[in-house]
């Protein structure tokens, strides 16, 4: 995602992406984060418009979901290529991917599209983590793992395929990636809370030495 030839060296001297002078709080990674959270309510407006089933308005809501689940995997490509990593968006980034998910399934939820229980299973997972991270974050940070990518992935495709307006013939597809991206919410969680006691034990360990 390079300009030039000249950010492609750049980018290879500096895999890290650090910088040696301040970053700036406004840059197109923060700017695209923002926008995603900005466009949560425009998504729930166009979600329940016309009682929440006009195949319009959820052809128009599952446009919003995909456009704001991009700039997610945009917004931190840029972060980290171009040395744009602030902690505001470290902060905001993951309250803006949990607000979209969360306003979808509960969304989904409260239209009968979608079992209370996938959605209590997906938000609890992501509390879980988040609790996880403050438990251990004066010990470290836990880095996102390949499994997590896979399940924030799974999870976007099996939301957007529930927000698509497909009929009934949809159903046993919508469940097979549902069910997949279950699995990865509660694999990658389990992971989780595993590398979290580890990291702590350790951290715990060096203190005490």
């Amino acid at each position: 995602m390079t300009a030039d030839g000249a950010t492609s060296d750049s980018a290879a001297a500096n895999p890290t992406g650090a910088r040696s002078e301040p970053v700036p709080l406004v840059n197109i990674a923060n700017i695209l984060t923002v926008s995603r959270l900005a466009l949560v309510p425009v998504f729930l407006v166009a979600l329940f418009w016309a009682d929440g089933h006009d195949t319009l308005w959820r052809w128009i809501a599952t446009a919003v979901f995909a456009i704001a689940s991009i700039t997610d995997r945009i917004d931190g490509d840029l972060a980290r290529k171009r040395g744009l990593v602030t902690d505001f968006g470290k902060v905001a980034d993951p309250i803006a991917d949990k607000a979209l998910t969360g306003a979808a399934l509960v969304g989904l939820s409260l239209l009968g599209d979608l079992g209370w229980w996938v959605t209590w299973v997906i938000i609890g997972r992501e509390v879980a983590v988040t609790l996880l991270r403050f438990w251990v974050i004066r010990h470290g940070v836990i880095a996102a793992s390949h499994g997590g990518k896979v399940k924030t992935l799974l999870q976007a495709l099996a939301i957007g395929f529930y927000l698509l307006p497909l009929g009934a013939w949809a159903d046993v597809p919508r469940w097979i990636v549902m069910g997949a991206a279950l699995v990865a919410t509660v694999v990658t969680g389990l992971d989780y809370v595993v590398r979290a006691v580890r990291l702590r034990a350790a951290g715990r360990a060096k203190v005490g030495a």
